[in-house]
């Protein structure tokens, strides 16, 4: 019997053993339950310009997690714990950081542009994303954070960074007047290893403080030989409270190392099969491996660099932030928010190049706009592995790029809000929101290194004589080039916003008006390449044309403004009913990466427009719980811009737009005690519009061409998703346990704005157990993808159009395989 079948009724074995009491009570007669967790009571901060508002009166689509919330989702990372949001689609399965971000209607496709990560109210970074960088990957969950908030769309557009997309707010624990505290030990089947404290206290009277954090290693479920995740983070807290409000001061240190997994080979069959590739287990599998791990980049800026793939998609960073909210006589009142966080967010790892072949293939038969190299006929060639060995000719082999992007971030903003009571009711809001924010990347892209297409792979190089000379097809680490696009790029920008926010309660309706003007100033200096052959040797073939910095510098200044605004309607029925109704208009400007460089100053991206039109339903009572949303979603200002087989851009920027309209919903059915059935879901019906022509593209595959995108779906969104959760927890004298399955459906979704490439459906099973023992212990079981389902998420992101080539054969990054942990904590 195999591996991942045994892994598949082991995990279907533990989920009925989990679950089953919950079916055999499932008879009892019903009692009066308790309010769900997530109640419309719930006090909700962020989108707010008056300091706090029931969710039962928010007319926005809002989803909030407590500290127990966050760990019942068990999410893999940090951007993982945004699928508890309808509409969300993180797609996590490259790692712990790095993930593409998707909301529901906002055609993004990579990275995350319309998504932004606050820390305590503040923005982590003054854009939303840039190349090789999105805002989770500097955000770690442990027990320090209190609770998150999840807010899509509505006053985003006015508050903060004015983010029109989505917005997580991350809220710290801090201390209290009685000194609390907890331990906690982890270790998963991956080898995980995993240590979590927190402690809060008090100083003196209204000061209090609280110190906590994490350290982890792991092999990760896809082991690549060396730790897969490995670091900590360690945040601490100070609190002084008054009758007039409160002073918080926070700081907190992450360094933590995570390996960024590159797609690996499937077959597929119809626009919804998938199957393993032979060799490679599609749940466990990666390329990464020692062979391939430690190398030397000579194509790299000023001069080369070593590079480690140990060192991952990790973050080395530092934040010190502080809010400050004081109400003063006569209906005035102040809040501030500032964040100064600083350091690397570097990545080292594989992407993804042309489809794997026979190695002779590859040499001699394979066009190379295909990936091949076409050697000369009758050439002698001398294959090896790196550190000895022949390689045979009929070696399943791939080249892929070893990159190495080395990035510095600064960032600095503060949010200043003036509030005054003009009338009972009526509350108007002025807020001034600056950001300062600097980059300086070092990049080397390309750099194919040839090997085996086996799971932890080998390096292989290559050479051949042909016409009484010999040829360096590699060098003697198995690279084929020495990068194709080898920068240096430095931007700093700032940002100025004033903003406007009135906020009045009429009886039970509670209207909002906002607007904010905004005015974005960049400067980006990207170096100038020139090809060289760095060794002028014309034998050795991997560095006759590599991309230098020739000392010259393309400055881009981007100078745009930009009015948003948003009104709101609640109205509540009772004090467990309400309905609203929300239009509101949002801008997204360029950033270093897309926008600004390869343009030239006056000639940069326009900015992107939504107009919003929302509406909702909010209902709670014993038995249910029901958050509601339409909406419709209009786009303006998209781009589109070729990229080279090495990952270049090239070619003239394409704009274009997107029209989509959905439903949200997240709900609870408590139907007798103890039992509750929880449903996240949306349905997404969404298409590119405003540009009819043939969009040209780069595919190694199936080969170059061009496709047309108007009518087609919204890249990597799903249509239909929905997660439904079953819990029960069972009271005993000595304590309790919950248990909890949660089943999640993720529907049709296709790879870029084209539509050639299906990703197909796919469905998962996790669950939880935790057993609270007395006052102070408890002990914890959690599994995620326990019956090894075998889905994707996005195929090879470096081909545009159909990703399958011969035999269906193509790269693809699937859900990992089962991975199953057991915490031990103590809490006092």
């Amino acid at each position: 019997m195999n591996k991942s079948l045994l892994r598949q009724r082991a995990g279907w074995v533990t989920v009925v053993t989990a679950f089953s009491p919950v079916l055999a009570l499932a008879q009892q007669t019903p009692a009066q339950p308790e309010a769900p967790a997530t109640g419309l009571e719930t006090v909700v901060v962020t989108g707010s310009a008056i300091g706090g508002v029931k969710k039962l009166e928010a007319s926005y689509n809002i989803v909030t997690a407590n500290e127990e919330q966050i760990r019942q989702a068990n999410p893999k990372s940090t951007a993982d714990l945004l699928k508890i949001s309808p509409g969300m689609w993180p797609e996590s399965t490259g790692g712990q950081t790095g993930a593409n971000i998707e909301i529901a209607g906002f055609p993004g496709g990579g990275d995350a542009p319309y998504f932004t990560s606050l820390l305590m109210g503040s923005p982590v970074y003054g854009m939303p994303t840039l190349s090789f960088f999105e805002t989770t990957s500097i955000i770690r969950l442990d027990d320090t954070v209190r609770a998150v908030e999840i807010l899509q769309g509505g006053p985003s557009v006015v508050f903060a960074g004015g983010q029109m997309g989505a917005t997580a707010n991350f809220l710290l624990k801090t201390g209290t007047d009685e000194p609390s505290g907890s331990l906690g030990l982890t270790y998963g089947d991956e080898n995980l290893w995993r240590l979590d404290g927190f402690y809060g206290f008090k100083i003196a009277d209204s000061w209090y403080g609280s110190v906590g954090g994490f350290w982890r290693t792991s092999d990760g479920v896809r082991d690549p030989q060396f730790s897969a995740d490995e670091g900590g983070q360690l945040t601490a807290t100070l609190k002084r409270s008054s009758d007039r409000g409160d002073l918080v001061l926070y700081a907190r240190y992450l360094n933590d190392k995570n390996q960024f997994i590159t797609p690996i080979p499937l077959i597929q069959s119809g626009t919804d099969k998938f199957r393993a590739y032979p060799g490679f287990d599609p749940l466990t599998g990666t390329y990464n491996s020692n062979a391939i791990r430690r190398v030397r980049l000579d194509g790299y800026p000023n001069g080369g660099t070593n590079a480690d793939l140990a060192d991952g998609r990790g973050a080395d960073m530092w934040f010190v932030g502080a809010n400050y909210d004081h109400e003063f006589d006569n209906g005035w009142s102040i809040s501030n928010k500032f964040l100064a966080n600083a350091g690397d967010v570097d990545t080292n790892a594989l992407f993804s190049g042309s489809n794997p072949a026979l190695l002779n293939d590859m040499l001699f038969n394979i066009s190379t706009d295909l990936g091949g190299f076409q050697l000369p006929a009758g050439s002698v060639v001398s294959a090896n592995f790196v550190g000895g060995g022949a390689v045979p000719g009929n070696q399943d082999s791939i080249h892929q790029g070893w990159w190495f992007i080395h990035k510095e971030l600064q960032n600095l903003n503060n949010d200043f809000r003036l509030s005054k009571e003009v009338f009972d009711g009526n509350t108007l809001t002025l807020g001034v929101y600056l950001a300062y924010y600097e980059m300086d990347d070092e990049w080397a892209l390309g750099n194919q290194m040839l090997m085996t297409n086996t799971p932890n792979a080998r390096p292989i190089t290559v050479s051949y004589v042909s016409g009484g000379q010999t040829f360096q097809l590699t060098d003697a680490q198995g690279f084929l080039d020495n990068g194709g696009f080898n920068i240096t790029q430095r931007g700093h920008a700032f940002n100025k916003a004033f903003y406007l926010s009135d906020s009045w309660r009429i009886d039970r309706w509670l209207l909002d008006a906002s607007v904010r003007y905004e005015n974005q100033e960049a400067t980006n200096r990207v170096c100038n390449l020139t090809n060289v052959n760095t060794d002028g040797n014309p034998l050795t073939l991997y560095n006759n044309a590599v991309p230098v910095c020739n000392g010259t510098l393309a400055i881009t200044d981007y100078d745009e403004d930009f009015t948003s605004w948003t009104v709101g309607a609640n109205y509540s029925f009772t004090d467990s009913m309400s309905a609203y109704a929300r239009l509101n208009r949002g801008g997204h400007f360029a950033d270093f990466d897309n926008g600004i460089r390869g343009s030239t100053t006056g000639n940069t991206a326009p900015t992107q427009v939504i107009k919003n039109y929302e509406l909702g339903f909010k209902f709670q009572n014993d038995f249910l719980y029901a958050d509601l949303s339409g909406y419709f979603r209009d786009f303006t200002g998209l781009a589109y811009q070729q990229t080279t087989a090495l990952g270049a851009p090239t070619g003239e920027r394409l704009y274009y737009g997107s029209e989509s309209k959905g439903v949200n919903f997240i709900g609870q059915l408590t139907l007798w005690e103890n039992f509750r059935f929880q449903v996240v879901a949306n349905y997404l019906d969404g298409e590119y519009t405003d540009y009819d022509a043939c969009v040209p593209f780069t595919n190694v595959v199936t080969g170059n061409g061009c496709a047309r995108i108007e009518g087609q779906q919204l890249q990597r969104q799903p249509k239909l998703r929905y997660m439904l959760t079953p819990s029960y927890r069972f009271p005993f004298s000595w304590g309790d346990i919950d248990a909890h399955v949660t089943y999640t459906h993720v529907g049709d979704r296709t790879q870029d704005q084209s539509g050639l490439q299906q990703l197909g459906t796919y469905y998962t099973w996790d669950f939880g157990v935790v057993a609270n023992v007395g006052e102070n212990w408890q002990f914890a079981v959690r599994g995620t993808n326990v019956t090894d389902e075998l889905g994707i998420t996005e195929s090879n992101s470096r081909i545009f159009g159909t990703a399958a080539g011969t035999n269906g054969v193509l790269l693809a990054r699937p859900v990992e395989g089962s991975e199953i942990n057991v915490q031990v904590k103590y809490l006092w």
